[in-house]
């Protein structure tokens, strides 16, 4: 399935109310395969696989626009639900404060930061976690990626340093674990995580979540190095009506986490219904 501005869009489940998962990255498209296919059982799930860079440079409206051609197709007289990981989680609150009638529920899931004091305290948490090596290569993949000006091997030191951020990031994997990831785009990374901290700088995000009518239910790994409880209060100021859970024995994916993912999908459903 095709939304009328192009982007594609992955369908499963054929009963239930609708559900959009937007995955993260920036630039990470297929990531959340595997929840949208547990969801299936109960639900008519929509992956919108967002638009990669490329002519027109991203901007975080570009992809709340492409969202909305998207779910317009959804009758009116439904509402939706929304589930967003990571930067999907971001546009996810973005997406329900600019067309507030629309949703029913959003659920945030490892959200992303929204301030200064958050973004020092994930930076700290990563480094305090990185081994020697890891630190080593991390440099050199930064360093080349000043240098390098080929797409295509851009993109793949982007795909090595998500690997190795991913792998910092949990907590118990489980061993075989796949990635579900189709492809890596640094250049869009780049773009949408710069007027992500520009929407931020200017005071409009988070500010403008004052506008979401939905119930907001955030789901954060206790062991996510991104701050959920700090992410928590920085939204909640302005989404009185914000749920927290936070998982034990959980990294920043929950559904791939040895001791949390059972458990993730019982909370996830039982905020979803």
């Amino acid at each position: 399935m095709k939304s009328a501005d192009s982007i594609e869009v992955r369908k499963y489940g054929d009963s239930g109310p609708h559900a959009a998962l937007l995955h993260g990255g920036p630039g990470a498209p297929g990531e959340m395969a595997p929840v949208a296919k547990h969801l299936s059982r109960d639900f008519r799930v929509l992956e919108p696989l967002q638009r990669l860079s490329g002519d027109i440079p991203l901007t975080v409206a570009l992809h709340v626009e492409d969202l909305h051609n998207v779910l317009r197709e959804i009758p009116d007289s439904e509402k939706i639900r929304l589930v967003g990981f990571s930067w999907g989680a971001m546009l996810a609150l973005t997406y329900a404060a600019r067309y507030p009638e629309q949703i029913e529920r959003v659920i945030i899931i490892g959200c992303g930061t929204f301030d200064e004091q958050s973004r020092r305290i994930y930076i700290d948490n990563m480094a305090g976690r990185m081994k020697s090596g890891e630190q080593k290569r991390i440099k050199q993949i930064e360093a080349l990626l000043v240098l390098e000006k080929d797409r295509g091997r851009r993109n793949k030191l982007f795909a090595e340093l998500g690997a190795i951020y991913s792998r910092i990031q949990s907590f118990k994997p489980h061993a075989d674990c796949l990635d579900d990831v189709l492809c890596f785009d640094e250049e869009g990374f780049r773009q949408i995580w710069s007027d992500t901290l520009s929407l931020q700088k200017q005071n409009i995000q988070p500010a403008e979540f004052a506008n979401i009518r939905a119930q907001v239910t955030m789901i954060h790994g206790k062991d996510d190095p991104h701050p959920g409880r700090l992410i928590n209060k920085s939204l909640a100021w302005y989404i009185p009506n914000l749920q927290y859970f936070d998982l034990p024995r959980c990294g920043h994916k929950p559904w791939n986490e040895q001791y949390a993912k059972d458990d993730f999908y019982n909370l996830l459903a039982g905020n979803l219904e």
